[in-house]
């Protein structure tokens, strides 16, 4: 369906840190199609809830990663994330991911712009029904086990393919405020470090020379290793029956590999590789997570083995080829076995 012209514009030239507020239900309404969407992103019935907020950007979401269909980076525009700014799941079925939520500038206004602008409606377009009931698959809309619809699920077609190759993101990345040009160099130079090492000639002595060097500056070890658990073979599990509020301590790299299959998986769960940094540090259990919506088909998938989210704990795209830099701070999801129960943090974080 094509849009009405909005008065709303919708780009601000929004930078990490700047302050913004969230427009009012009327004015985001009429930036939505009939499916609830502005360019394919969805507006979720749960971000209803901040309209009127004053929130600070955390992030410029210019690029995020293909967490469906795993194709690699993606290239988003006029969008951020805000601090605050996650999911609920409270009407997707108590879904649990705590995603952060996207925001298209549109439904956002700087604090100084005053009154709001008059809105074009649109013709045939949205409604607060509708966003509640596009949270659902069509057809879906009364079933007791739906497919659910969410910006994670709908965010292959709200993006355009984004080669990790291209250099104005790494650019973009500095000169929004996500990182400082410090942090991208260091970055891509460990990138470029481990792709040298990647080519197999002078393996262990380039893997010793780069754990020399962070061990002298304090940083973390070469990000290596694989699960040691063959295929077809049954994967350990613990139960350490962990609370919010409670401190943990993440397991070494070598504990954490001895209870994943050689793909990487403990009884169905991914640990990736940017979880290994944390390794050795202890943090506070946000909560237990056993219920999530499957990225894929968009179904509720309840958990035989709940796992842990840690406060302050997510995804920062320092190590993973194709997504380096990426600013969409998801969640890490931790099995039991990978942590260790402690009384507290043993130094200032």
């Amino acid at each position: 369906m094509e849009q009405a012209a909005l008065e709303i514009p919708e780009r601000l030239g929004l930078h990490a840190g700047d302050w913004v507020i969230v427009r009012s239900k009327e004015e985001i309404l009429a930036t939505l199609d009939e499916r609830a969407r502005l360019k394919n992103l969805p507006f979720q019935p749960e971000m209803l809830a901040f309209c009127g907020r004053r929130m600070r950007v955390s992030k410029v979401a210019h690029k995020t990663c293909d967490t469906v269909n795993k194709t690699g980076g993606r290239r988003m525009h006029n969008a951020v994330h805000l601090d605050g700014g996650r999911c609920d799941g409270a009407l997707h079925g108590g879904c649990q991911a705590d995603c952060v939520f996207f925001w298209k500038e549109a439904w956002l206004k700087r604090p100084d712009q005053g009154a709001s602008e008059q809105v074009a409606g649109l013709p045939g377009g949205c409604t607060e029904a509708r966003v509640l009931s596009a949270a659902r698959q069509p057809g879906d809309e009364t079933s007791v086990d739906p497919a659910w619809v969410c910006q994670t699920t709908a965010l292959f077609d709200a993006t355009e393919p984004l080669p990790w190759w291209h250099p104005w993101q790494y650019v973009r990345d500095a000169t929004t405020g996500n990182h400082t040009v410090w942090h991208m160099i260091k970055v891509l130079t460990a990138a470029g470090y481990r792709n040298l090492a990647g080519l197999g000639f002078g393996y262990r002595l380039l893997v010793g020379l780069y754990n020399k060097f962070q061990m002298l500056t304090g940083g973390k070890p070469f990000p290596e290793g694989t699960g040691l658990i063959s295929a077809g073979q049954q994967t350990p599990t613990e139960i350490l029956d962990l609370r919010p509020g409670e401190w943990v301590e993440v397991k070494s790299g070598a504990e954490i590999y001895a209870t994943l299959t050689k793909k990487g998986f403990n009884r169905g769960m991914r640990y990736d590789m940017e979880m290994l940094k944390y390794s050795g540090n202890r943090y506070r259990v946000q909560m237990r997570v056993d219920r999530l919506i499957n990225e894929q088909t968009g179904k509720m998938m309840q958990m035989k083995n709940p796992c842990i989210q840690l406060e302050n704990v997510f995804c920062r795209a320092e190590c993973t080829p194709m997504r380096l830099g990426c600013p969409r701070a998801s969640n890490t999801y931790w099995r039991e076995i990978w942590l260790k129960r402690v009384d507290g943090p043993d130094r200032p974080r």
